[in-house]
């Protein structure tokens, strides 16, 4: 009877202490006024519509047209590209001569802007003769083809299947829900930027997104919540593998399409295939590209487009050239996540 006792006095107390355990978890989960989803946590590394609105904020480029708060419009669109193109033309010259479907301005424009001493520029704000605007980026385009080939692709793709599937997945599931979600693979691609923060230089920052990870992972449950910067006040630096090259002066290389994720360069492109091997769920196979790893990456897309529908719709709409306007507001995106973060 002793034995059996002492058992049950064990056993009572285990199951207490794993009780008081949960129910604290929970209070802090639930309890805690300041522990809210994030509904639309936006990755400054992710190229989404809401992040590309944001490259434009600092500069005169057409990207400065997504700046709007609340929407895209094509009157701001145009007059942004107009504060590119004034400079370009010489007093007393008229309208601006046409150019072709992508903004490649051809030699008898060239010839004539040359004459009057002017820079020429095409509809667009690309600037190709003596050089680009002071301030303005640009990038070779030399498979230009193949990029515009992947760019329909792309974007057949996101009105047949991404948007289809994301509505209904949105409809689904309530915002709240998809907010954890989002949390929770963005705590999953801490490693990532604790990694990069370090090659960056950057040790306090590498400090702060550690620490979050642990608290986010332990305190939010899982990363469901990002307790660490709504309890404790604590926000990390993004850093990818494609910024990190940048910050040690290596160039874009090239304009690349890829098919499935977007606007790319060649330097970018490695990055996120570096960026991959940080990925936890990345070795939940042998297999580097697993069923179970594109599974979940493909499910955090769908997961953050329900955030986003109607924003790329309206930047298509707000552009004369949604090609031409994706590749130079990614341009100027990436640039600015090298050269001021």
């Amino acid at each position: 009877m002793k034995y059996r006792f002492a058992i049950l006095r064990v056993i009572w107390i285990t199951s207490s202490r794993r009780a008081a355990g949960l129910f604290l978890v929970l209070f802090l989960f639930l309890g805690c006024p300041s522990l809210r989803a994030e509904s639309a946590i936006s990755e400054p590394g992710s190229i989404r519509i809401r992040n590309l609105q944001a490259a434009g904020n600092q500069s005169r480029e057409p990207a400065a047209a997504v700046r709007e708060a609340g929407g895209l419009t094509s009157r701001n669109l145009q007059a942004a590209r107009n504060e590119v193109e004034r400079p370009a033309q010489a007093p007393g010259t008229g309208e601006a001569k046409s150019s072709d479907e992508y903004g490649d301005v051809t030699p008898d424009e060239v010839g004539d802007a040359g004459a009057s001493g002017a820079k020429p520029s095409d509809e667009y704000g690309d600037v190709v003769a003596d050089g680009p605007v002071e301030g303005y980026r640009q990038i070779a385009d030399p498979i230009k083809p193949f990029n515009v080939a992947m760019y329909h692709f792309n974007d057949k793709l996101y009105f047949y299947a991404w948007k289809p599937i994301s509505t209904g997945y949105k409809y689904v599931l309530p915002e709240e829900v998809r907010g954890l979600i989002s949390s929770f693979y963005e705590n999953l691609k801490a490693p990532g930027r604790i990694i990069n923060n370090l090659l960056q230089g950057k040790p306090s920052e590498a400090g702060v997104e550690f620490a979050s990870f642990l608290i986010n992972s332990t305190v939010g449950v899982g990363g469901l919540r990002n307790c660490a910067q709504e309890c404790f006040g604590l926000r990390g630096r993004y850093a990818d593998f494609g910024q990190t090259l940048g910050k040690y002066g290596v160039g874009f290389g090239f304009y690349l399409v890829l098919p499935f994720l977007g606007p790319s360069s060649v330097r970018d492109g490695i990055g996120f295939a570096v960026d991959w091997t940080m990925r936890p769920q990345t070795y939940l196979s042998p297999d580097f590209f697993s069923y179970e790893s594109v599974g979940l990456f493909t499910h955090e897309t769908i997961n953050s487009t329900s955030f986003d529908i109607g924003e790329y719709e309206a930047l298509k709409e707000a552009s004369i050239d949604p090609y031409v306007s994706m590749r130079d507001i990614y341009i100027q995106y990436r640039t600015n996540l090298i050269e001021k973060r």
